[in-house]
């Protein structure tokens, strides 16, 4: 286990520890929890995040989505051209993608080779699969187990050709994590949930938006429900956000692969923007 997916254990545990909580705890309480002195304790938080424990509680909050909302909520152009190609910026990594034509879809990944590897991440293992063009999933283990994981993504394309192979996975996973270098995505979706996953991708770090607001930009408000099922059916979670889409009264709707991962997401992006 690398020091980052360490540091999102020790932040887990903290969150269940804070969740059962009936008020805040003290540095003293939290690292005596968690068998570790307070000067440790405050070393790991503040190495991973840039602010104190004390200051990451209230990251980790319920009441955290409603202030994200409130300050940081993000207006997604209802005139932006939502094409089937272009490019992004996800924090300092840069993003292109390429989505599958209709045909390509159709064949349920039939003739596509798909690579993957489970690797270590800042929420826990994650995994992570690619064609030759690109990331094409990215699921994270925490809360379903590997087994589960691996089940719902090979589902999703029941004719391609799975190779495990973390020798060509686990830099391109790296990559991501550290957000260093140019990763290509390979979408893979209906042309309905590809304009969604394009408009979450101007959402910036740090900053939330809501199902209706995204319904808006791609030229159907009625949309919201159809919206929400397709944000949540997004195969490459993280790399393209949707933890960052949350409902209007500020709860955090759903997360396909556990809220406690999707909070600290959200508090783990909060935190570096304030810090930065």
């Amino acid at each position: 286990m690398d020091d980052q997916s360490y540091h999102y254990h020790v932040m887990r545990r903290a969150l269940d520890l804070i969740d059962a909580a009936d008020g805040p705890l003290s540095l003293d309480d939290l690292a005596a929890q968690m068998q570790m002195s307070p000067a440790h304790f405050q070393r790991l938080f503040s190495a991973w995040v840039g602010v104190s424990p004390k200051r990451y509680q209230q990251y980790l909050t319920l009441g955290h989505a409603k202030t994200l909302l409130h300050d940081r909520f993000t207006t997604l152009e209802t005139a932006q051209n939502v094409g089937l190609s272009g490019t992004g910026r996800l924090h300092d990594l840069f993003l292109r993608w390429e989505a599958m034509s209709p045909g390509e879809f159709a064949r349920k990944g039939d003739g596509l080779t798909i690579r993957y590897a489970f690797t270590d991440s800042p929420f826990g293992e994650a995994l992570t699969m690619a064609t030759e063009r690109g990331i094409c999933g990215m699921a994270f283990t925490q809360e379903t187990g590997r087994d589960a994981a691996l089940d719902d993504m090979t589902a999703r394309w029941p004719n391609a050709d799975f190779i495990e192979d973390p020798g060509v996975i686990a830099p391109l996973a790296q990559a991501s994590f550290t957000q260093k270098g140019e990763a290509a995505l390979h979408l893979l979706g209906t042309p309905l949930q590809i304009k969604v996953w394009e408009a979450l991708l101007q959402i910036p770090s740090g900053h939330v938006t809501t199902y209706s607001e995204i319904a808006q930009s791609i030229g159907n408000p009625l949309a919201v429900r159809a919206v929400g099922t397709a944000v949540g059916r997004n195969p490459i979670s993280y790399l393209i956000p949707c933890h960052r889409a949350l409902r209007k009264s500020g709860a955090l709707g759903g997360y396909h692969w556990g809220l406690p991962v999707k909070r600290t997401m959200l508090a783990w992006e909060s935190a570096r923007a304030d810090a930065g």
